[in-house]
Order: C-alpha cells, then structure tokens, then sequence
C-alpha cells in the first residue's frame, strides 16, 4: 500500500504535518513546535521537512516526523532545499557587524551532516543577500553546480566547493537567470531595455559562455518570468513593462514568447484577445502549456510546444491554471478579486469539463501528487477571518475541511513519481471525512443570483445585445483610452454627434457658410504643378488677399460699416432679438445714455406703451446714438467713454437715492449733497455727448 498524502500547515502558534487520504490524522511522531515561528517547506524529493524559530532550525522525517539535525542559527526568514535534498540554504534578515560591514546572511548547510563532538554544524558557504527575492541558489537538477547571481554577471560554483567560483557568466546589466531542469545544463539569462537598447533574453549552455545558443530582443521589457519546461528544452519569457504608454492598463504591458534551448524556435505567442496574460504554466509532460489573457471575461488556450493552438476553453472570469502533477488535468480558477470558482478539464478525454468547485475566496490552491486531489486554503494576511483547508476530489465533492486561527501557509508533501499509485484519480471516489459532512451541513443553499436591476418594462424579456458581455454573446470589451466605443452590435455612440443625423464619413471640420481651406501637403492639393508655377499661384492669391482687404478698409476681419442715418438698434444683435423694438434691455440702455434729453430727467424703465408700441424717440437721439454707442462700447478705451460711464454710474447711484428719499428713508448728510450735485452731473453729461459733433 502506497503512504498515504500528507501537508503541512503553519498557524500563529504551531506548525503541524496531518496525513491526508485515507486517514485524515496528525503525524504521531512530529512534536509541534512552539514560539515564533518563522517558515516551514518540504525538500522537492519529498523527504525532509524543515521549519524555523526565533533560535533555531529544524529537519525533520517528513515520513515519521523525527527530528534529523538541528541549525543553531537565530532569525531565519526563509528555508529552501536543493532538487535532491542534499543541501539546505537558510536566509536572514541583512545585518551590519561591529565594523560597519554587511553581515553573510545566506547559509548553506549539509541537510544530514552529523556535527563533532560537542560543536555546532558549520555552513558550508556563506554570502551577502540582501534582497529576500530570489535570493537561493539555483542547481541543476543533479546538483552537481549552483549559481547566484551578482552585479553584471552569474557566478557558477561546484555545489561542494561554494569557497571558489567554478566559472562565470559576464553579462552587462543582467537582472535575472534561470537554470533549465533535466538532463541539459542551460541557462537563460535577461537584460532589460537600456539606453534606447531592446530587452534581451540569452541562452547559454553550461559553460560554454562565449557564445548564446538561443536568444531573443523584444522591446517592452522592463522585467520578466523566465518559464523552463519540465525537460529543459523550451523556455517561455513572459515580459512585462512597469507603465502601459498607451494608457490601457494600470499593471503595464505584458507580451508573451517562447524560445527552444536549440535554437530553431523564437517567436512571439499570437494572442486573439486584446488585454493582459493573466497566468502561463507548462505541463509537467513538458510538450503543451496554457494561457489565460484577455480583458474579462478572459480566454483560456492551451498550446503545443511550438506554440500551435490545441483547445480553447470558454470564455470566463478566471486568472489562474495549474496542471496536475501527472498532465491529465487542468484546473482553470478565478482567484483574487474573482469569485473563486474552479473548472476542472480531462485534457485526454477530449477536454471535457470534469466539475466546476466553488471553492470561496481562497489565496493558496495546489494539486495533490497523485492528481486525486486539490487542496484550496485561505490564508492571512490577506484574509484574516474564515482561514482553514479544504480538501476537494477532483470529480467536484468535498473530502475534509478543517478551521484554523490565522493560518499563514500550507503546502503538499512532494512525492516521486514512480512512488505515486496508478489507478484512476477519477474513480473510485473515496469516502468524506467527518469534517466534510459537518461542513456540507453548515454551508447554506445558495440563492438564486438576483443579477443586474431591470426596469419593470423589460422585465421578463431577453437581456439586450448591447448589454450583453462577451461570453454571453454580446461584443468584446475593447479599451478605448477615453476615445467613444462602437462595438459590433451598436453600443456606443461617438462625440459630436447628433442623435438622427448622419455620420461625418470625413475627419475635417469647417465653419458653416465659410470657403473650403485646403490643408498645404494635403493629398490633391496643387498635384502636379512645377515650383514655378506654384510660386505665381502663392503670389496672385496674396494679391487677392490684399485687394480685398483695401475694399474691406479695416481689414478682413473688421464688420462691415453701419448705417446710421435710421438705425434700429438690431444691428450686431443675434438673430432671435432681431426685429424686437420693443426689448427693454435695448431702450433701457438708451434711455441711459439719452436722460438729458428726455422730458422726464430719472430713470426711464420702459419705452414702451401700455399697447406695447414703441415710443418714438426724439431725433436728436438718433443724431448722437453712433457717437455715444462708440464710446459705450467695452472695448473703447479713450478718456471720454472712460468719464462717460463713470457720469452714468453716478446717476444711476443719485436716482437709487431718490428713491429711497422719496419712500420715507432717512439720508446721511453726505447722501443729500450727493443728490444735490444731479443737475451738475448732468449739465457734464450733455457735454461730453456733443463732444462728437464738434468732431
């Protein structure tokens, strides 16, 4: 009988190792830990666990949980093993020492080495890391060399003798490498866009460095995920820029490429769905991977090795995929600020969908080795509240759940493959836990979704097509960055344009009622015609120009001359006041201007008739409106209308005062003499108005 599957967990108080199916229990022999506890993480080959406190580290028999060999090395971060378990690397917190220098923060230690007699185990190297990413070393997949990477270049060493550097990589502004699994030792190493420099990625073979064996220059690169298939033979770049120029997308662009360790592929991923590649994973086979992209909802593709389309599943709101261990499925999931949902695909069954899980919110979600299971957990910091693990068949039905305090992390134990069982994940289906059962129990039945509000006219009625989304038939979402949409099935309407008019098939604009301008350098515009002949056309239609600014006299743009021998106070005006002699706002001004002439020296308020004739003015009003409409006008600016307008605001000001005089209020000596200097004022006005004929 093969072991039954176990994961570990690590909460605020305790870490714990659990058998899963069939058993469903805690580990016997593993003595939980307590105090602060920093990480735990199982060695790639499935038999070590090793976990970290504020004093020590620990590794452990993930099968038995006996305790191996105990690090005596104080705030460690983060744990990591090499492909085989042979090494174990421990990272902490950069430091200074007494002298002002940085401290050795990443250890590596033997996993198993047994220490002398009464001394501590001692690393086997030592190194400055400050940054906590990517701050392990790389192996190859024998362990036979690691590398790290520093300032320009990858340093290389043999994984017993980390002392002396083995060989180097010299790379100018190299910020990232990955090292191929499998039988071949190639690397791949990224360049970022520099000085007007494409981003590059090269592909080197081990250590055969003088020249790349496959390499690939891209624009729009600022970083990358470097990809190896699980044979070490195809690699995908997926890049990605911190700012998308063309303001489409808060997260910057992302492009995707695939290059082959030979040389004979590298090419762009063609993608038929504008947005950004949301995730992108190989299968362990190593001979297809899959990609979800596209503005949601998002389009999910899997692709063979040479980057030919296989199958498209549905359109959906879903940002993740991950195969399982053995390649038979495909999990396609919504996580993050989606709804949590997880379709399951058999990839060899013609990729049917096998269920659909609706999993909640969780943060972590793996398969099991075997492919039997998946496992889905809500961890802090993200959220705080409802963390636990749930256990799931892979035919949809939940199998053992468990609550937990702020649950920080939880991982499957890795298994070999010649270790894993053969029979069909599918069937038989196991039987629940008791967990599973209590939790089915408390789980409400979820209501009918009540959807997007309609108004009670369109109330039992098919959802419209231009409110459709994509993946229900409607039109696919493009971003405009702030330019109008108009999509397949009518959705949107452009600006400037007026509801039952026709659209303007040409992009110019002109002033209605004004010459065609042609555009200088326009398509037809003087085709065919010599410089010469050019020049004598630039010359006769600057003549023109300027006999028709003679007839004009004050050029093109002055209005033409008025008459004023009978004017009618309309001239200037827009055209719905036009033919209105009796507006008030028009008389009341030229009352203003005219009070000395009138029989009545106040305020005349209205010219008009109680059967809404106009009173006809006297004639010497008509005689002076030109000068004193010229000297009212707001853009005259000599000394006369200047003191014009300050008499008029004066009169207006005495005859408020009179008013108020006359209606029983009671004036300050400084209000009386004001009132009593009108005839003054006026006797000035008169004059400035005859100014004009004098002129």
């Amino acid at each position: 009988m093969a072991a039954p599957l176990q994961f570990a967990y690590r909460t605020q108080k305790e870490i714990g190792v659990t058998d899963a199916a069939p058993v469903y229990a805690p580990v016997a022999g593993f003595a939980k830990p307590d105090g602060t506890l920093r990480c735990c993480v199982y060695s790639p080959c499935g038999r070590f666990l090793a976990w970290a406190s504020s004093e020590r580290v620990c590794v452990v028999d993930a099968s038995v949980g006996h305790v191996l060999s105990t690090l005596a090395v104080p705030n460690v971060f983060d744990i990591a093993f090499s492909p085989r378990g042979t090494y174990v690397s421990t990272w902490e917190r950069p430091a200074k020492d007494e002298n002002g220098d940085a401290t050795k923060n990443l250890k590596i230690w033997r996993t198993t080495e047994a220490a002398l007699d009464g001394a501590s185990q001692q690393p086997i190297g030592q190194f400055v890391q400050k940054s906590q990413t990517g701050w392990n070393l790389q192996y190859t997949s024998d362990e036979k060399y690691c590398a790290r990477l520093v300032t320009n270049e990858v340093q290389f060493y043999s994984s017993d003798d980390l002392t002396t550097v083995w060989n180097k990589l010299r790379i100018e502004g190299v910020t990232d490498f990955a090292i191929a699994p499998g039988q071949s030792y190639n690397v791949a190493a990224f360049v970022p866009e520099r000085k007007g420099q494409p981003a590059a990625v090269k592909v080197y073979n081990v250590p055969q460095f003088s020249a790349p064996i496959s390499q690939k220059t891209f624009f729009k690169g600022d970083k990358v995920q470097l990809k190896w298939n699980s044979l070490g033979t195809s690699l995908i770049v997926l890049a990605q820029t911190d700012v998308d120029k063309s303001n489409k997308s808060y997260y910057g662009e992302t492009t995707l490429y695939l290059l082959s360790a030979n040389g004979t592929l590298d090419a762009r991923i063609t993608l038929d769905k504008e947005g950004p590649i949301h995730d992108v994973s190989w299968s362990p086979n190593g001979k297809e991977f899959g990609v979800i992209y596209g503005y949601m909802p998002a389009k999910t593709t899997i692709f063979n090795h040479r980057a030919v389309v296989s199958h498209s599943f549905p359109l959906g709101p879903r940002n993740t995929i991950i195969f399982s261990p053995t390649g038979r499925f495909a999990l396609v999931a919504g996580f993050g600020n989606l709804a949590g949902q997880i379709d399951v695909y058999d990839l060899e069954k013609d990729y049917r969908k096998v269920c659909t899980i609706e999993s909640g919110n969780p943060s972590v979600c793996q398969w099991s080795p075997d492919s039997r299971y998946i496992m889905t957990a809500t961890t802090s910091p993200r959220l705080r509240v409802d963390n636990g693990v749930k256990l799931w068949h892979v035919g949809g039905g939940i199998m053992y759940h468990e609550d937990m305090v702020e649950l920080y992390n939880v991982t499957w134990k890795p298994c070999l493959p010649e270790n894993l069982p053969r029979d069909d994940p599918l069937h038989p289906i196991p039987t629940p836990h008791d967990s599973a059962l209590k939790y089915l129990g408390t789980v409400k039945t979820p209501s009918k979704p009540v959807g997007a509000y309609r108004p009670p006219g369109a109330r039992g009625t098919s959802t419209p097509l231009h409110f459709r989304r994509e993946d229900e038939g409607g039109a696919a979402h493009v971003m405009s960055n702030g330019t109008p949409n108009i999509g397949p099935n009518g959705f949107g309407r452009p600006r400037r344009q007026v509801p039952g008019a026709d659209l303007l098939e040409t992009a110019t604009r002109s002033v209605p009622g004004a010459a065609a301008v042609q555009v200088p350098g326009a398509a037809g515009a003087d085709e065919g015609l010599s410089k010469t002949a050019l020049k004598n056309k630039k010359k006769r239609n600057n003549k023109k120009v300027k006999e028709a600014e003679g007839q004009n006299g004050a050029g093109g743009l002055a209005p033409p001359a008025q008459e004023y021998g009978s004017i009618s106070g309309n001239e200037g005006r827009s055209p719905e006041r036009r033919g209105h002699p009796n507006h008030q706002r028009h008389h009341r001004s030229r009352s203003r201007q005219n009070a000395h002439g009138s029989n009545n020296p106040g305020r005349n308020r209205s010219n008009t008739n109680h059967n809404g004739q106009a009173v006809e003015a006297a004639p010497h009003v008509n005689t002076a409106q030109p000068a004193a409409d010229s000297l009212l006008s707001p853009g005259s600016q000599n000394p006369a209308s200047k003191k014009l307008r300050g008499l008029q605001k004066k009169i207006r000001a005495i005859e408020d005062l009179e008013m108020r005089l006359a209606g029983g209020e009671k004036l300050e000596d400084t209000q009386m003499k004001k009132i009593a200097t009108k005839a003054a004022v006026l006797k000035e006005l008169e004059n400035i108005d005859k100014e004009p004929h004098a002129m």
